[in-house]
């Protein structure tokens, strides 16, 4: 009887020979590894609670304003707008980028906190007491520590203190601008363009309230020490006491920011934000008719979106979400998890058709280092991806030795095949 083999078989019969020559120890007791699937099944997120509220989300608050938004801080989605990316003059808003840009060299060394800022004539001069717009109180010529000179902008809005720090930080405020614009694009801000650090209506200075938004969620996220002068509700200095603009900071102690803007042009604007449990959401007004109204108006929006919308964390940073099968590597599989905790906002009562998923490589191959982004996870809800975040590997996955190497070679071309 002659036994014919297919080429495959053949294939198989040699390598097969070929390891028993080699006498390798415990090479006969080895498995054929699965074959992998195209994704990975999905860890479920924590247990889903009861729903809190099966009411339909009603329409949002009536806004006196040229446009306005509301936003999930954890995801950037838009909960509510009404001429989101209109153009307009974002006045004092601008010294929110103008606060990103200085944070952002601190953290590239670029800068110190200590650095004392001169308070120059020209800052003065432009930004001073003597001009119709807000001012910190630094005497001219005289210098104060960076981050004094900061809260200066930023809780009294001081033009001043704005062009004092764009003249330490890049030389002259032609040269800050540069540098806004260049942080506005690495943020993602889309329709953006700054002339100057502090607001001050120019040609071809504007944004819109989408972007404001996004570039609010920016400092929030990125540079918290930077944020939190936002809430302080009053400076002094030298003699002068002046209290922050931003009403909400004494109506609602959830509110911890962020910033007034008003001139002629602009109207009365407000960049809001407020962190009930782990739920913030942040709110833009923009071209209202009073600072009463801007207040009253951002309140009801930010009541609103905690009324009507919730936040959970399906993921923690640093937990399996799933695993995959790995070749040619010391571990048959990798661990797979997010970077960063994954919160997600949805309506009340939406929690339990939240529908995860996940897409990865069809074949992975050691070596892997710990933090390797690998594939996506995406939620969805009523047919809209809602949230998703790269999935990164929770652990190394070391290269295996030549005979395992040898041996997935091998199964990799039979799956193949």
């Amino acid at each position: 009887m002659i036994v014919r083999f297919t080429p495959r078989a053949a294939a198989f019969a040699a390598l097969t020979s070929a390891f028993l020559v080699t006498a390798f120890a415990g090479f006969a007791s080895a498995q054929a590894p699965a074959k992998p699937a195209a994704t990975a099944a999905v860890t479920p997120a924590a247990a889903l609670p009861p729903a809190s509220d099966s009411l339909p989300v009603p329409p949002p608050p009536q806004i006196q304003g040229t446009a306005w938004v509301l936003i999930d801080a954890a995801s950037g989605n838009i909960l509510a707008s009404f001429n989101p990316d209109l153009r307009v003059e974002p006045a004092s808003i601008t010294k929110v980028m103008t606060s990103y840009v200085i944070a952002a060299e601190l953290k590239g060394g670029k800068v110190k906190d200590t650095d004392q800022v001169m308070m120059t004539e020209n800052a003065w001069r432009k930004g001073g007491a003597a001009t119709d717009g807000s001012y910190s109180g630094f005497a001219v010529n005289q210098t104060a520590p960076l981050t004094e000179m900061e809260k200066g902008m930023v809780v009294q809005s001081g033009n001043d203190a704005a062009i004092a720090l764009a003249e330490h930080v890049a030389g002259s405020e032609d040269a800050f601008a540069a540098l806004m614009n260049q942080y506005a694009a690495r943020i993602g801000l889309k329709n953006s363009h700054f002339m100057n650090p502090h607001g001050l209506s120019q040609e071809n200075h504007y944004s819109t309230a989408h972007d404001l938004a996004l570039l609010g969620r920016a400092l929030i996220h990125d540079f918290p020490v930077a944020y939190s002068y936002n809430k302080i509700k009053e400076l002094k200095v030298g003699p002068i006491t002046q209290p922050n603009r931003n009403l909400l900071l004494w109506r609602d102690n959830t509110v911890d920011g962020i910033k007034t803007g008003h001139h002629s042009k602009a109207g009365y604007c407000l960049m809001a934000s407020a962190l009930r449990g782990d739920q913030r959401l942040i709110s833009v007004v923009m071209g209202s008719t009073s600072e009463a109204q801007r207040a009253t108006d951002s309140q009801a929006l930010l009541n609103w979106g905690f009324r009507f919308f919730e936040t959970h964390k399906l993921y923690d940073a640093g937990k399996a979400v799933a695993k995959q099968k790995v070749w040619k590597g010391q571990s048959p599989e990798v661990q797979l998890g997010v970077a960063e905790p994954m919160l997600v906002t949805v309506p009340r009562g939406k929690y339990a058709q939240l529908k995860p998923s996940i897409d990865v490589p069809k074949s992975l191959v050691a070596p892997i280092k710990k933090g390797q982004a690998i594939g996506t996870v995406k939620v969805m809800l009523d047919g809209k991806v809602i949230a998703q975040r790269p999935l990164v590997a929770i652990a190394a996955v070391e290269e295996g030795g030549f005979f395992k190497r040898l041996w997935d070679e091998f199964w990799m071309w039979w799956e193949s095949e």
